[in-house]
């Protein structure tokens, strides 16, 4: 199985960063249920961001349930030696692995890293990074993730000139890699993230910031239809 898989022309998602970890996985089910196929995990290791966050013991708990009921587990490494992650989050049941293209030499090497043990692979970069940079080492990658925020912490607000990097972005790279948004998506950044050309969208606070969560997932999906 792949991103061509698992993508229903666009998809929102529910970033795990921002549960209410007492009942993480009650919550995953509620929006499994909902029509949820894709959450996303982010791992912090203290030193490329500054919180510590989640890691495979986490993902290793959820990940029979999401894969249960037909979900896909998207990780985003915001660490910064990310080759020595991919066993751990292959192992753990990550169905995909993105690393951030300003902690890494070789990118395409990276990218085959993760390949070899079994896990699609995006490239994400921060505000600073250039798009067209960014896109011309990150051909071979199935998705481009570009941050709308400083990455690091949940419930920042959208950066509006990130609209133009996606729209740089979608413009420079190959059709078959998907471009993915994450930080500040709501119920109206996700319709001009998504016109910009991303079909991949992380929430976080605009899903777990609300007391119904299949309603809050629901509403980002009707705001694209």
């Amino acid at each position: 199985m792949a991103w061509r898989d698992w993508i229903r022309t666009v998809e929102i998602e529910p970033s795990l960063y921002a549960a209410d970890f007492s009942r993480l996985g009650e919550q995953v089910e509620v929006l499994l249920r909902a029509g949820t196929r894709v959450f996303h995990f982010d791992v912090g290791d203290g030193h490329f961001v500054e919180p510590v966050t989640i890691g495979p013991v986490v993902l290793q708990s959820i990940s029979p349930l999401v894969h249960e009921m037909g979900g896909i587990l998207d990780c985003h490494l915001m660490v910064d030696n990310p080759t020595r992650h991919f066993p751990q989050i292959a192992a753990a049941g990550g169905d995909s692995v993105t690393f951030h293209y300003e902690v890494v030499d070789d990118v395409p090497a990276t990218i085959a890293a993760a390949r070899e043990h079994g896990l699609q692979v995006g490239v994400a970069f921060n505000p600073e990074s250039e798009p067209e940079d960014v896109a011309a080492v990150a051909g071979d990658a199935d998705l481009v993730l570009c941050m709308s925020i400083h990455p690091g912490y949940s419930g920042q607000e959208f950066m509006p000139e990130a609209l133009d990097r996606i729209a740089r972005l979608r413009d420079a790279l190959p059709d078959d890699v998907h471009v993915q948004v994450d930080g500040g998506i709501d119920n109206e950044t996700v319709v001009s993230a998504y016109e910009a050309g991303a079909t991949l969208l992380v929430a976080g606070s605009a899903i777990f910031g609300r007391e119904d969560l299949p309603r809050a997932y629901r509403r980002l999906v009707q705001a694209l239809a």
